[in-house]
């Protein structure tokens, strides 16, 4: 049998105003994925627990079947992996973000979406300011990056939160806490001084665009031992995404990673030629997996019609050649899953709750109507963590 995985990541939202109290998924045209909704059973279920934030490593994990509450990987690491940073075996490797602090509130966790040459210069600024107190700086072209606390240790006390959870809180509120961290709670204090007033970001306000100011330091949690898929499942895979953070749970789990030129991990990525190479891989691989991160991208920005033109995107040149390329096989399986939802009114504050699409060869209707939220809350399926779905999926 075949099977494929689509990772739309953040398409679930809320009802929002702009569209008459519809969701994103509600006002797409989305054919392809209603079909599958129509012949295959639709659910929700959670990627994580209450108790986790849902950020890009620990629901995508959940995604691929791997429980993260026993599973740990932070996306600093995983990111260090997919960009081949050498690290000491007593170094601490953090996302660090650059992100839009104004009166003391985090207002963008995205920097005005700062493109990648802009951030690069920042990033060497900062290793010029910082290099020689222990801390080193690696761009990843864009609001997301590296900082490797060298020789710092363990860090198993240290509770970080990612960017997208605090939007328009006080950044003090939840800085790194304690004696123990001083080190990076100055280095975060010393930066924004330093950013503050860097020629980049005064043409950026010049220009009325966010500027990145701040640097934001979460996600350092090391890397656990993964069996691979093929261990746990018995089937070979292949993985196409732009994200750095899903790029290194794929070679960890021993999946064959597929370069796509022209995608990108933000709204502007080639969502045909993503299409493209998961069709094809379809001849050579037991299993494909999309993962598609623009929804997610898109809802920070707050722009609810990108968001539906992203999701109809998605359906016609994803959804629609994978699904008539699988549908020539004797078998096949279709999982269709976002890792998480993504609130646009919120500028793209996440939560762990999804819904899903199970359809293909001996998967019963349960007869939705639509993919969307309202269908999948009144669905058949509703296993307590998402992880739970992958041997359903493969075996059942």
């Amino acid at each position: 049998m075949k099977h494929a995985i689509i990772i739309p990541d953040g398409a679930p939202d809320e009802p929002q105003s702009a569209l008459n109290g519809r969701t994103p998924l509600q006002v797409a045209r989305v054919p392809a994925l209603d079909s599958l909704a129509s012949d295959g059973r639709l659910g929700t279920t959670h990627t994580v627990t209450q108790t986790r934030y849902p950020s890009e490593a620990p629901t995508h994990l959940g995604v691929l079947g791997y429980d993260p509450e026993h599973n740990p990987a932070g996306e600093g690491a995983l990111t260090s992996l997919t960009r081949k940073i050498d690290l000491g075996l007593n170094d601490v490797v953090f996302c660090c973000d650059f992100v839009t602090v104004i009166d003391g509130h985090l207002r963008d966790f995205t920097a005005g979406s700062i493109p990648a040459a802009e951030a690069t210069t920042l990033i060497n600024a900062l290793n010029d300011a910082f290099h020689s107190e222990g801390f080193r700086f690696h761009s990843c072209g864009g609001y997301r990056n590296l900082c490797v606390w060298e020789n710092a240790g363990p860090v198993p006390k240290l509770r970080t939160t990612p960017p997208d959870q605090i939007m328009n809180q006080p950044t003090k509120r939840h800085m790194p806490p304690g004696n123990a961290f001083r080190p990076l709670y100055n280095l975060m204090l010393r930066a924004e001084a330093l950013l503050s007033e860097h020629d980049v970001n005064l043409v950026r306000q010049d220009l009325g665009e966010n500027v990145a100011n701040a640097i934001w330091l979460w996600g350092h949690q090391p890397l656990g031992p993964l069996s691979t898929f093929q261990e746990r499942f018995g089937v070979r895979g292949a993985l196409v995404t732009s994200s750095d953070v899903l790029r290194g749970i794929g070679s960890l789990i021993g999946w064959d990673l597929l370069d796509v030129p022209g995608a990108a991990e933000q709204s502007a990525t080639d969502f045909s030629a993503k299409g493209r190479a998961a069709a094809a891989a379809v001849d050579s691989h037991d299993l494909v997996c999309v993962q598609i991160h623009a929804p997610y991208a898109i809802s920070a920005t707050g722009n609810v019609t990108a968001k539906v033109h992203a999701l109809e995107a998605i359906d016609e040149q994803i959804v629609a050649p994978l699904l008539e390329r699988l549908q020539k096989e004797p078998q096949w399986r279709m999982l269709v899953i976002p890792a998480r939802a993504a609130y646009t009114a919120q500028h793209g504050r996440s939560a762990g709750q999804t819904l899903f699409v199970l359809a293909g060869s001996g998967i019963e209707s349960n007869r939705g109507e639509a993919f969307d939220e309202e269908n999948a809350a009144a669905g058949e399926m509703h296993p307590d963590r998402a992880h739970h779905l992958m041997e359903y999926f493969l075996r059942r």
